[in-house]
């Protein structure tokens, strides 16, 4: 294990310089297409909360490909949803999704979105096929997950997990966003970033997926910088991190929040933060 090593805070006033603030001649495919690989038949919820998340952070357009019915809760609650192959500028893939169950249509659109080439965030059951990815990889782990990707135990994990967030980094070649109270954001040129904006009341159900969903958002709509700079995946990871947090705290109020109440938040708390740098507003 190596030795602990320094990490910069990211906070608020960092995330408010990576959210993309549409101009005047923007249009659906300029702000960004998200993709969606993303729930099951058993866990059809976690699509619906990546969706509700993406949208409520801000995308152009949103384009869910899955089963039938995540496919129907999805546009249930998002309408504007589009659910056919098309164009996409980064992907959500694998969250509420177990490999060893998943139908052959759902392997078979992983796959595709795997080969795509563009940026992608893999979550839950999709993390494992990192080595598949062709485009920038941005991996969203806890601490036992990451214990199933490299070898190191869940306790060594949490006694350091900056070390281990850098460690799998290096070794997956990808950026990782080590999520806990605390989440550390690591990148494959060994840069740490360090977040700690999440209350409590979030170690619940649905939380990843609906980070996953900001997350995906956030590639998106920066999709012509991801292009030629891929580094900035670091960044856009910790930003993901503190609207999560902020979200949460939002919900929370002190108390006991829900995913949805979550991500209904997310409008204002981006609002607040562009309302705090108003250079950006005006760039």
């Amino acid at each position: 294990m190596d030795s602990p090593i320094d990490s910069a805070l990211f906070g608020p006033s960092e995330a408010a310089r990576w959210i993309a603030v549409p101009a005047e001649d923007d249009d659906k495919y300029s702000r960004g297409v998200v993709g969606f690989v993303t729930g099951s038949a058993q866990y059809p919820g976690a699509a619906v909360l990546g969706v509700q998340a993406a949208a409520h952070t801000g995308v152009g357009m949103i384009r869910y490909l899955g089963a039938g019915r995540p496919t129907r809760l999805v546009l249930q609650r998002r309408p504007e949803a589009v659910t056919v192959a098309g164009r996409v500028q980064a992907w959500v893939l694998g969250s509420g999704q177990d490999p060893e169950t998943l139908d052959e249509s759902t392997r078979g659109l992983l796959g595709t979105a795997m080969r795509d080439g563009v940026p992608i965030v893999l979550d839950g059951g999709a993390m494992s096929r990192r080595a598949e990815a062709t485009g920038p990889v941005m991996l969203t782990p806890h601490a036992r997950e990451l214990s199933r990707l490299i070898p190191l135990a869940v306790e060594d994990i949490l006694a350091d997990p900056a070390s281990a967030a850098r460690r799998a980094a290096a070794d997956l070649d990808a950026t990782v966003l080590l999520k806990g109270h605390t989440s550390y954001v690591a990148s494959p040129d060994g840069s740490l970033l360090r977040v700690r904006s999440a209350p409590s009341w979030l170690a619940t159900a649905g939380a990843g997926d609906a980070l996953a969903g900001i997350l995906g958002a956030l590639l998106a709509t920066h999709h012509a910088q991801l292009a030629t700079d891929p580094t900035v995946l670091g960044p856009l990871a910790a930003t993901g991190a503190v609207l999560h947090g902020l979200a949460a705290e939002a919900a929370s109020a002190g108390g006991p929040l829900t995913i949805l109440d979550l991500t209904a938040q997310l409008p204002g708390v981006v609002a607040a933060l562009l309302r705090a740098s108003p250079d950006i507003l005006a760039s």
